[in-house]
């Protein structure tokens, strides 16, 4: 995936520097900041639900919180994001991402391997599919895109095979209504998520190497092993367009106010209406996620008004010094 082309790329609207005694790249934060804000990719097992297999990683780390991004069923394996403490806040900029799964799909009969191969072009594209009946949305048709798939081995009744698609594609559907079309019939016998996003499973790490990275640090003050298992959040960011902000305004959104062109310092060019966004610091922090007012044209060229509206705050309000005044204080400077 060429994120590069996907978002464009950077707008500089105005020149900023950032004062170093406030707030700090994510690679420098401590280690008990590092986990505040991470995010572990971890490789599911087969067998636990997703809310379980998030639980544990919330268990083995004693935090409170703990959130998983894109459920997959017991039986999958594969990667599973667990967003911890105040990044399970930003576990929304993953339904917005794509995905990437290797599939293994059982013929109920014998299919000619040009016949395979001709029916799955077909599925390449805009598709319409129904919900399972076990599922966690409302079951009716619902349009999906298919990027990609190929066809990695044929034996026999199995078909293996890789597939890139939109979030919310049902792959045991899409086993199902490949099987109807070769007029035999098929199911989805196995499954495996290589990819969220931009979080592959080159990226992902096991129950285990968890926990031996926990203790590794506890016991022996060791923090390049958890460092390297753990995340910072802005990772959940890399596939979506962001915006970034002079310290001046960063307090102000950390509080929860939208964000004024006037605080902006540079931001991507495929930003259009309505777009997911994540509002970054000069040292690439994530500020917070919010809907784009305007598009990115706009943004640059025009000199007030808001462009972003803010829905989730990601940085705690503080890190930034306040350079900003509420109605109240406005008002006393008035009189």
């Amino acid at each position: 995936m060429d994120l590069q082309r996907k978002l464009g790329n950077w707008l500089v609207k105005e020149e900023s520097i950032t004062d170093e005694r406030y707030g700090k790249e994510p690679d420098k934060r401590s280690i008990e900041e590092h986990i505040k804000l991470g995010v572990v990719i971890l490789d599911k097992p087969a067998g636990p639900t997703s809310h379980q297999v998030s639980a544990w990683v919330k268990d083995i780390l004693h935090l409170d919180k703990a959130g998983h991004g894109g459920t997959l069923d017991p039986k999958v394996t594969g990667v599973l994001p667990i967003t911890l403490e105040d990044a399970t806040k930003a576990v929304g900029t993953l339904l917005v991402g794509d995905k990437e799964y290797v599939t293994l799909m059982r013929l109920h009969k014998k299919v000619d391997e040009k016949e395979i191969r001709d029916v799955f072009s077909e599925f390449t594209g805009e598709i319409y599919q129904l919900p399972p009946v076990r599922s966690a949305v409302k079951r009716q048709i619902r349009k999906r895109w298919i990027y990609k798939m190929d066809i990695l081995e044929i034996e026999g009744n199995y078909v293996l095979f890789k597939v890139s698609c939109e979030a919310g594609t049902y792959i045991r559907t899409l086993c199902n209504d490949i099987g109807e079309v070769l007029g035999v019939g098929a199911q989805m016998a196995e499954l495996r998520r290589t990819r969220t996003a931009t979080l592959t499973e080159d990226d992902a790490v096991t129950l285990h190497q968890l926990k031996d990275a926990y203790v590794d640090w506890k016991e022996h003050g060791e923090e390049k092993y958890i460092r390297n298992v753990i995340k910072p959040v802005e990772v959940l960011f890399a596939h979506i367009p962001q915006i970034v902000v002079k310290d001046s305004a960063v307090d102000a959104i950390a509080h929860g106010a939208d964000v004024s062109v006037k605080g902006v310092v540079k931001l991507h060019e495929k930003i259009s209406i309505g777009d997911l966004v994540a509002v970054m610091s000069l040292k690439g922090e994530g500020v917070a996620l919010g809907k784009a007012l305007m598009s990115a044209k706009e943004i640059l060229e025009k000199e007030e008004g808001i462009c972003v509206n803010t829905e989730r705050v990601i940085m705690q309000p503080g890190v930034y010094p306040k350079m900003w005044r509420t109605h109240k204080e406005k008002e006393v400077k008035k009189e």
